[in-house]
């Protein structure tokens, strides 16, 4: 699965991530997620894999989007 994060400065703005490195930084809170989420909307449309935006909160992780096709039905033959 493919992971954008988002991160806070010392400052107090805001940065979208992926693999540990800045892809857009300087942004409040609500533009971020939503470049986020954009951005990781984007990457699954183009690649079809699963993809996700995560924010660490103060005890855990926060999934604020995923984006996944969803998993085919397994075939059963009728008895």
């Amino acid at each position: 699965m493919i992971i954008y994060s988002l991160k806070q400065s010392d400052e107090g703005h805001w940065s979208v991530c992926r693999l540990g490195f800045s892809l857009f930084s300087n942004l409040r809170l609500g533009p971020a997620i939503t470049l986020a989420r954009e951005v990781a909307r984007d990457e699954h449309a183009r690649s079809g894999r699963p993809v996700c935006v995560e924010m660490s909160g103060p005890e855990s992780t926060i999934r604020l989007a995923q984006y996944a096709r969803p998993q085919p039905e397994p075939f059963v033959a009728a008895a």
